[in-house]
Order: structure tokens, then sequence, then C-alpha cells
């Protein structure tokens, strides 16, 4: 019985660590059962806060929703007498925030179709190049160029298609990394 009990306090300790944190685009919706003229659906701002009647401007971005409730709860009881009874919901999450926050990596120049593509773990040169549909019929493929901030400076890695493809160069196919831009240049008139 013991171990049951260990294993189910053990189960909840974990469950609350890895509770789904909210951020700036998500929709609260919150419940006073002492007071429904407060139920309301409010949207954290940019900033990371959202404003609630009574209670302020409550930093929301970065904590769970129980977090959330009990930081109401402290604020409000000031205005009320007796136990509070809130409730904080995430409602909707912001679809267009969801799609910035994830990684992205850039492929331009002589690729059937260029721009932005979602970046996947362990996506390597190749395979991006892949999903932008391939090398176009005039790109040097011996001058292909990885772009990558480091510390604010543009590192530029080259890789050789060709000697990939033949098996002679496998090192060049480095992973990417978010904000990565592949360049592939147009190839020289004696190339």
């Amino acid at each position: 019985m013991r171990i049951i009990l260990a294993l189910l306090f053990l189960c909840s300790l974990l469950t609350s660590a890895f509770a789904e944190r909210l951020q700036p685009g998500d929709q609260l919706r919150i419940t006073v059962w002492q007071d429904p003229k407060l139920d309301r659906s409010v949207v954290i701002g940019p900033d990371g806060q959202f404003g609630f009647p009574l209670a302020g401007h409550i930093r929301a971005a970065g904590r769970t929703p129980q977090a959330v409730e009990s930081i109401l709860r402290s604020r409000l009881k000031k205005k009320y007498t007796g136990e509070l009874d809130i409730t904080v919901t995430l409602g909707s999450v912001d679809k267009d925030l969801l799609d910035q926050a994830k990684p992205v990596i850039y492929v331009t120049g002589e690729v059937l179709k260029p721009g932005p593509y979602r970046l996947r773990p362990r996506t390597t040169v190749v395979q991006a190049i892949a999903q932008a549909g391939g090398l176009g019929i005039f790109a040097a493929r011996e001058r292909i160029q990885v772009h990558r901030q480091f510390g604010g400076v543009d590192s530029i890695f080259l890789f050789d298609y060709n000697g990939f493809e033949s098996g002679r160069i496998a090192t060049d196919n480095i992973n990417l990394r978010s904000g990565d831009v592949i360049i592939v240049p147009e190839r020289g008139l004696f190339e």
C-alpha cells in the first residue's frame, strides 16, 4: 500500500512539473464562483500579462494556469470575505504565435521552390534542398553556402553537392539550426 501511495505521489509531482506553461497569445477562461460578473475570457498580451478587474495586471507567461489561479485568489481575497473558488483554464492558443516560435530555415537561389521551411530535428543540407524541390538546372552544385549566425557574426559553410552525391565528401552535409540560410548560387559560364 505504501508503494502505491508513493507512486501516486511521484506521478502527481511529475505531472505538475511538466504542466503546460502559458505563453503570450494564449486565451484564458477565468471563473469566480462567488462573483459571476468577474467570469471572462482574457488573452495574454505580448508582454506576458493580462488585466483583470479588482486584481490589476497579472504576469501569466511562463506560469501554469494553477499558478495564475493562486495569484488571482491572493489579490481578490482582500475584496471578498471567505474563501474564493477561482478556476483558470486554457481556452485556446494563438496559432500565429505558435508558428513564429517554430524553428525555421531559409533556402534561396537556384532551387525549384525557394522560401522558408520548418526545421525538423537533425535536418541536413541535402534534406533542406530536397524540401525546396531540389536544385535548379543552373545551380552551382559545388558552391552551395550555409550561412549561420554565431554571436551576431555571419559564418559561412561551403557544401559540395557533387562531392556528397558521389560519396567523396560526406562531412559537409551538416545538421542545420534554426535561422540557417542556404544559398544555392547560379553557376558561372564555365562551371
